[in-house]
């Protein structure tokens, strides 16, 4: 069974942010807030917590995760970018996109794409997943929580309750979110592609 703290939106409780952050270190599986709807996130080492997230999402091994971050500092020590490429990210973030870059030998294998050696990257703009990372001191692996037979990203933090409670460690209720994932942005080859339109607005990268 899993803990259920009700956290608020703008002025998160320190006092369970750490109790969050003691529970991913723990080797924890949680569901938390994002500018795009929940997400699942664990330990970027830990390779048990992200095959729980591989079972409750039915996920196979050409899924791209993404490495959440608290800020741009952790960018170069994951990815590989360019300058032109860094101020693009560094204007539109923290924001609702998903960044593909090239990844560094700092990103386990398992967590890449197999064949481009791509990882996704974002900074979101909401302030209880801001407060996670910046007493986590490091990225959360992290993928949407769009549940299998769905295509949208669960919103309500009860109905995941009601669904999942069985299966994480933590469930964050962060309120009521909107649905509309990140526009994702790839950088692999160094000229931006729009791949997704979503919350983000894609004007800067076309």
């Amino acid at each position: 069974m899993s803990q259920f703290f009700v956290v608020h939106p703008e002025n998160p409780q320190s006092r369970l942010i750490s109790q969050a952050v003691g529970l991913i270190r723990d080797g924890g599986v949680i569901i938390y807030p994002t500018d795009s709807g929940y997400a699942l996130g664990c330990l970027l080492e830990n390779k048990a917590a992200m095959e729980r997230i591989c079972r409750i999402r039915q996920l196979d091994s050409d899924h791209n995760f993404t490495l959440v971050c608290r800020d741009l500092s952790e960018l170069s020590l994951y990815s590989r970018v360019d300058n032109q490429a860094f101020r693009l990210i560094k204007n539109n973030t923290p924001g609702p996109y998903t960044f593909i870059l090239k990844a560094t030998k700092e990103v386990p294998r398992r967590l890449m794409n197999e064949k481009k050696k791509t990882i996704g990257i974002r900074v979101p703009d909401n302030r209880i997943a801001l407060a996670l990372l910046e007493q986590l001191g490091e990225p959360l692996m992290s993928t949407t929580l769009i549940l299998p037979g769905s295509d949208v990203a669960e919103s309500d933090p009860y109905e995941i309750r009601d669904r999942l409670e069985k299966l994480v460690d933590l469930i964050i209720d962060g309120g009521y979110l909107g649905e509309q994932p990140t526009t994702v942005i790839d950088f692999a080859d160094d000229m931006p592609v729009v791949v997704r339109e979503g919350a983000g607005d894609p004007a800067p990268f076309r």
